[in-house]
């Protein structure tokens, strides 16, 4: 659900706000400052829509209703300029990163900051007229019924249709016509392949393609999708039992977490069967399996048979089972993401952090970082800890988590600091380290070698749990 607030005084105001009424956007909430034509909103849609009866170009009454609502887009419609650009001010003043749009009939009005989206009305007006003249092609809006049969459609980041072919997806009631991707125009075919940010121009049934853009414009499902669904506890027996009983309850505490899941827990070094048989009652619940490796040899073998038959989405296991005869080179292998065990039970984390390294990487992981982090309840947290103090490095990963804040409406904080991000990290208490899982077995740059040592540092920390998602550098 996103938070839409509409500033408004004027008639064109009123036709605005009951064209939104009319629409099917179900999935927002709209509030709403142009009290007066509260009655004239279609019935099927009054839920949705809240009125306030407060001045915009009044800072205190505005700041109220900004800190109570967290909103994702603001609309400026108003009909008197200086009450117009008062509002705006307020609005830049509460929150400078807001997205705006503002509606605009002034010709000499010059608005140059990123947040701000001009709707000029000449302009709008003027288009329209030069479209009705003879010999000038016509846009998607003026072709065919004019009913929303010819759209365009957004391929997001964490979307489900994002690297699948077209031939996967066809459908009988609507089809992919072109595709826009890097300025560049595209005629697919059954064997394209979709990518984040293609504009894909559809033609099909208008109430169809609605439901599509639902669809495109959802997220993949809860973690660990898109890697599989289950989770796998490798348990090593030669640890006290005290250790290997609170890494079973903490993750069957994640199982519980993430909805729709079994967990299947591999015994590994097996020297007591007493001590083995009394994790037996874990079985009473359908939703939890035991597996035994009697063989240390065979236990990559029986690792990898588990994650091509049970859907296997996410790894559990200690720190020094990590580092131990190549299980970190042989799980990166398998690209899944690793949850490693700290000295901090995971009932007790309240945020996710998430330092910052190559921006190939940063983007890779973003989807699982937004999609475990809500699934958890946990606060979100990007850190750019340079001891250089150089952040503007930094931008276009700022710029892209920024992005997806918005998209899955999930509040994220930066967070930029002059300092070692390792002995910052230390400072941290109740924290979830998130970060690439990087093959650092690989040969790589002498550039990318020392983001991989970085890396190394980091896991060797044993005071935060970690969550590690793989990366194929």
């Amino acid at each position: 659900m996103k938070n839409i607030l509409i500033l408004a005084n004027s008639e064109m105001a009123k036709h605005f706000v009951q064209w939104v009424g009319k629409r099917r956007i179900n999935e927002n909430e709209y509030y709403i400052t142009c009290s007066n034509h509260h009655a004239e909103i279609p019935n099927g849609s009054i839920n949705s829509f809240n009125f306030i009866d407060i001045d915009p170009t009044s800072l205190f009454r505005l700041k109220e209703i900004m800190y109570e609502v967290e909103f994702t887009t603001v609309y400026v419609v108003m009909s008197e300029r200086a009450e117009a650009l008062a509002t705006l001010e307020n609005i830049e003043k509460i929150n400078p990163k807001l997205m705006v749009v503002f509606v605009s009939k002034w010709d000499d009005l010059v608005i140059e900051k990123e947040n701000v989206s001009i709707v000029n009305l000449n302009e709008i007006l003027s288009v329209n007229l030069y479209e009705k003249l003879p010999n000038v092609p016509k846009i998607a809006k003026n072709i065919g019924l004019g009913k929303g049969e010819i759209m365009e459609i957004l391929i997001p980041f964490g979307s489900s249709f994002a690297y699948r072919h077209i031939g996967a997806i066809s459908h009988r009631k609507w089809k992919v016509v072109a595709i826009y991707r890097k300025e560049k125009q595209i005629f697919p075919n059954n064997a394209t392949m979709l990518l984040p940010n293609d504009r894909l121009i559809v033609i099909g049934n208008p109430i169809v393609l609605e439901e599509l853009y639902k669809r495109v414009n959802k997220r993949q499902g809860v973690f660990p999708e898109p890697f599989g669904k289950n989770l796998y506890l490798i348990v090593d027996m030669l640890h006290e039992k005290e250790k290997i009983d609170v890494e079973i309850e903490e993750a069957i505490y994640l199982k519980k977490l993430l909805p729709k899941t079994k967990l299947y827990i591999r015994f590994i070094n097996i020297k007591d069967l007493n001590t083995l048989n009394s994790f037996r009652k874990l079985e009473e619940d359908e939703s939890i399996s035991l597996m035994i490796n009697y063989k240390e040899s065979e236990i990559f073998s029986d690792i990898d048979y588990d994650v091509s038959q049970l859907d296997i989405g996410l790894f559990l296991l200690n720190k020094e089972l990590f580092f131990k005869h190549n299980y970190q080179a042989h799980l990166h292998g398998l690209m899944r993401p690793v949850y490693i065990f700290g000295n901090s039970s995971l009932y007790n984390i309240k945020q996710a952090l998430v330092l910052m390294s190559n921006e190939q990487d940063m983007e890779s992981l973003s989807t699982s970082v937004f999609d475990f982090s809500e699934s958890l309840g946990l606060k979100l947290t990007l850190c750019n800890y340079n001891p250089e103090g150089d952040f503007d490095e930094s931008k276009n990963i700022v710029e892209h988590y920024e992005s997806l804040s918005k998209l899955y409406n999930f509040k994220i904080n930066i967070e930029e600091k002059r300092v070692n991000p390792v002995r910052e990290l230390m400072k941290h208490e109740k924290i979830l380290h998130i970060s690439p899982f990087i093959n650092s077995s690989k040969s790589v740059s002498f550039i990318h070698y020392l983001t991989t040592r970085f890396a190394y540092y980091f896991l060797s920390i044993q005071k935060h749990p970690q969550l590690l998602i793989p990366i194929d550098s």
